[in-house]
């Protein structure tokens, strides 16, 4: 229990899976039993359709509002602080009721409207001045294809948003059209270095500037009926949300020079965070603003615990979690007859194949369910260190050094945890908050409220024991890598016409 006079913050982590909800003190350690989670269901199309309805989304976070608030035991909440996925889109009208559903990041279908684009604008010169590839990931193909696909739909929605500008509106008092620099960065319409929207990204997309966020740095007040029905909020200050990748930087502690953060969940991602007023990224990477101060660069893939999910239920392996981790663990070295490109969804960084479904190249009547979950797992790690050695400046003979830390559901196995780090040929070390975006919406919160700062030692996180790579096995992991791209660069001409 905190004492008496110490302030709470409640976070908030908006996932493409899950809302999770808790209560943090002002050291920023997560309040036991405050936790809570409420798990919903992608929509999804063999067309590359990836949808939330967008009451699902706010019914979801009031569910774990309902367990999280009470737990502050009478206290009163001083902040809020949001963490959401970074991309999604939806329409709304003028009184901000959704047109549309939510466009997912996973949304691939506006592939061929971001080649489109890609024909009428140097994808260079615009990752240059927004710091994200035009893609399918990223608002402009969406808005093309909206425009071209639902085209009355299109000219009937009054405004754009994230669903986190959604759900502040729902939940908050003149919030309907206000976006922090943290969310409008990941929309491919945001210049990091003028901090705000881009206006040649916009015309690109056939939108007018005001049906987009105002981008703000200030806080919002919760609405009436939610003050009433959460009494410990009545005079909580709500900070805009940033992106789920910032905040799991931020909640991880990889903050400062020579830190990096990696989550392994329903996706994944390599992030380095930095300081200063230019923001650049190398090609192929993104280049995302946390603030007017920071920004993080770094690459995803687009599977991961989704793929993992997919092999477990499609593959039927057999036995419980239990034994497939024991079994994993038994086989410590890469299967060298097997070569996979997961890219089961459109992928994205480094190469960005999105018009190159998945590959599984080796296959024999000796083949095993085990040996293509091994494959594809390591499939999956092996994009990772591309993106890492592509940030970091360095290369398999000689990396650039990094203090890695990793988060998200890879930490419940140990087997996985040491096979990404041969993988990668790097050292990793475990966050011992699991939850660490949830934690960074809390961290970015007190930093707004003048509680903490991430540029000094007091707030850096707890880190578990470094898990190393075994030095023989990480050279086999670094041959197989180079199968792995010799496959990618053979599949043929769609590959080399849609990949950079």
């Amino acid at each position: 229990m905190p004492a008496r006079g110490v302030p709470l913050i409640l976070a908030i982590d908006l996932g493409t899976s899950s809302v999770r909800t808790a209560l943090f003190d002002a050291a920023l350690r997560r309040r036991p039993g405050s936790l809570a989670q409420h798990a919903y269901s992608v929509r999804l199309g063999d067309d590359g359709t990836s949808e939330l309805a967008p009451e699902t989304l706010a019914d979801a976070l009031r569910q774990c509002l309902d367990h999280t608030v009470p737990q502050a035991g009478g206290r009163g909440v001083e902040a809020i602080g949001f963490s959401c996925f970074w991309h999604g889109l939806l329409g709304v009208d003028k009184q901000g009721r959704p047109m549309t559903p939510v466009y997912t990041w996973a949304d691939s279908r506006c592939r061929d409207a971001a080649a489109r684009l890609r024909a009428e604008t140097p994808e260079r010169a615009y990752h240059a001045r927004t710091g994200c590839m035009l893609r399918a990931s990223y608002w402009p193909a969406k808005l093309r294809w909206l425009s071209q696909a639902r085209h009355l739909l299109f000219r009937r929605v009054a405004a754009w948003r994230s669903p986190a500008e959604w759900l502040q509106h729902q939940f908050c008092e003149e919030a309907f059209g206000v976006t922090a620099h943290g969310m409008a960065t990941g929309t491919g319409l945001y210049d990091p270095n003028a901090l705000g929207w881009d206006a040649a990204a916009v015309d690109l997309c056939r939108v007018r500037a005001g049906q987009l966020p105002t981008i703000s740095t200030g806080s919002l007040r919760l609405r009436g009926k939610f003050r009433r029905r959460y009494p410990p909020l009545r005079e909580a200050r709500w900070w805009p949300a940033i992106g789920d990748g910032a905040a799991g930087n931020l909640g991880s502690g990889a903050t400062r020079p020579g830190r990096a953060a990696i989550n392994v969940g329903t996706s994944a991602a390599f992030r380095l965070m930095r300081w200063g007023k230019h923001a650049s990224a190398p090609f192929g990477l993104f280049c995302y603003r946390v603030d007017p101060e920071r920004f993080v660069v770094g690459g995803a893939v687009s599977n991961a615990g989704n793929l993992r999910a997919w092999c477990r239920r499609e593959l039927r392996l057999p036995g419980g979690s239990a034994a497939l981790e024991d079994a994993l663990a038994a086989r410590q070295k890469p299967l060298s007859q097997l070569v996979v490109l997961p890219f089961w969804s459109a992928e994205r960084a480094p190469t960005w194949c999105e018009n190159l479904g998945g590959v599984i190249s080796g296959l024999t009547l000796n083949t095993t369910a085990l040996d293509l979950f091994q494959a594809t797992t390591e499939a999956v790690y092996q994009r990772l260190a591309l993106i890492a050695d592509l940030a970091l400046g360095g290369n398999e003979s000689r990396p650039r050094d990094a203090r890695i830390i990793v988060s998200g559901g890879i930490l419940k196995s140990a087997s996985l945890l040491q096979r990404l780090a041969d993988v990668l040929g790097r050292s990793m070390h475990r966050s011992s908050e699991p939850e660490a975006s949830l934690r960074g919406a809390a961290v970015y919160a007190a930093e707004q409220e003048g509680m903490a700062t991430t540029r000094g030692e007091e707030n850096r996180a707890p880190e578990g024991k470094a898990v190393r790579p075994r030095r023989g096995i990480a050279a086999l992991y670094a041959r197989e890598r180079q199968r792995q791209e010799g496959l990618k660069r053979v599949i043929g001409p769609a590959g080399k016409q849609h990949s950079i």
